[in-house]
């Protein structure tokens, strides 16, 4: 069964669950709020992290000592930021390898191992955590930054424990209790003072079973998303350069540059000491827009005079848009909304071609421009640049061909990635209530 149909069945099943497990609380409130939590309230045990797991050493070395080959397998606490699990399986996941002289008398993981990192460069990643699973008589070591926690396997279960970072009580006291600047910390101590409230060992696995089924699902779209992805991009390099044509094109392409076959122009800002200029009912679209490939809304408006007492320009829907410079340099997108842009945007109205096809051709060449034209650690496009680029061109019924198949691409990869949004806002919606005993599983 392809994975999109095992994805909307595993959904609908969580959804339904997910709502009897709404309708079971929304049961208790009615009858006895407090009564209904009294009741479960003993069956949990609040005990200090200290008390559950015992910390072992790691070792402390830079990236630099780090290879793809080595006897001992390293996990660095940039491969727990890295990572979009909080579960390792050490039988598919690739990890770094370290020489064993320069570990020497550290303890090798087991499984059901907690790895947390003891650093993190946002509040988000504060207590980022991975339990490790399926090792195969692998030797690996915990590393730089990390807590190496070994669990009491009589208090906290195995598939559990992962969870144990996503239990708001114990967030809350971690990101109270980090310190930094930059950076933020958490000391061993600290953690270890850290209470926890724990469901019995049965219900812990049936926890981490329900919630291990969706993140399954979670990791099993990201794949294919990846994978998806990578066919499009090796898809693009063919078809958009001319090295793969489509059945019955035959015809020369021509190469013209950008400026011969589109009008070019950019926008500008209103003063933004003028409160009479914004929150007004024309979209004022920024580079940061532009992210979202296909603009259907903004949060900036201007209003008509800031429209008229400005450089910013009106651009109509279904105009191709690229950003000029800053972080979005090299961005493409489509709008579909008409609205007013900057001066760090550029609008590509062709004369006579397709506006997908340039569309996909621009994020094709992103990477390319970006490396031609950085000065000074920054990309900086301009009009100009962007009019003088040299573009293959086929016939336009070539153009709408090809610009189909991508877009086909594109509506695959959007629908999935739909689905993974679902499946993470109904797992969150899940944690909430099962981890922290508002409603109980058997």
């Amino acid at each position: 069964m392809p994975i999109t149909e095992k994805a909307n069945i595993l959904i609908d099943n969580l959804e339904v669950k997910e709502n009897s497990i709404e309708r079971t609380l929304n049961e208790e409130r009615t009858l006895n709020d407090k009564h209904s939590f009294t009741e479960f309230s003993d069956k949990w045990k609040s005990i200090r992290i200290g008390e559950v797991f015992q910390f072992l050493s790691t070792a402390n070395n830079p990236r630099s000592d780090l290879s793809d080959y080595g006897e001992i397998g390293y996990i660095h606490y940039g491969d727990i930021h890295g990572s979009s699990s909080s579960f390792l399986d050490c039988s598919k996941k690739s990890i770094p390898c370290i020489h064993q002289k320069k570990v020497k008398n550290l303890p090798f993981l087991e499984e059901g191992d907690l790895i947390i990192a003891d650093a993190s460069e946002d509040y988000e990643g504060i207590g980022k955590s991975l339990e490790i699973a399926n090792l195969n008589n692998k030797k690996i070591v915990a590393g730089l930054h990390t807590f190496l926690l070994r669990g009491n396997k009589k208090i906290v279960a195995d598939g559990f424990k992962r969870y144990i970072q996503y239990i708001p009580s114990f967030r809350a006291d971690m990101v109270r209790l980090a310190t930094g600047i930059s950076v933020y910390g958490i000391s061993k101590n600290n953690l270890r003072s850290i209470e926890v409230t724990l469901p019995p060992i049965c219900e812990q696995t049936s926890i981490a079973n329900t919630l291990s089924d969706i993140d399954s699902l979670i990791t099993s779209l990201d794949e294919l998303i990846a994978k998806k992805r990578n066919i499009k991009l090796a898809t693009m390099q063919q078809l958009l350069t001319g090295k793969q044509r489509l059945q019955g094109f035959i015809g020369e392409w021509k190469k013209k540059q950008l400026g011969e076959i589109a009008d070019c122009y950019s926008g500008g800002t209103p003063l933004t000491s003028n409160s009479h200029y914004y929150n007004g009912d024309i979209f004022w679209i920024t580079s940061g827009d532009l992210n979202q490939r296909y603009i259907k809304n903004v949060k900036g408006k201007i209003t008509t005079l800031g429209l008229n007492n400005s450089a910013a320009k009106m651009v109509k829907k279904g105009t191709l848009l690229i950003a000029l410079y800053g972080a979005t340099a090299g961005v493409t997108a489509i709008t579909r909304i008409d609205a007013a842009i900057n001066q760090a945007i550029l609008a590509i109205i062709p004369k006579y071609d397709q506006v997908d096809f340039l569309f996909h051709y621009f994020e094709l060449k992103k990477k390319w421009l970006i490396n031609i034209y950085t000065q000074g650690g920054q990309p900086n496009l301009s009009g100009d640049i962007i009019k003088s680029i040299e573009i293959l061109i086929p016939a336009i019924e070539e153009q709408k061909a090809i610009a189909k198949v991508l877009s086909d691409m594109d509506i695959e990869i959007s629908t999935l990635e739909q689905q993974l949004n679902k499946a993470r806002k109904l797992k969150q919606g899940m944690m909430q209530e099962l981890l922290t005993g508002r409603i109980r599983l058997t």
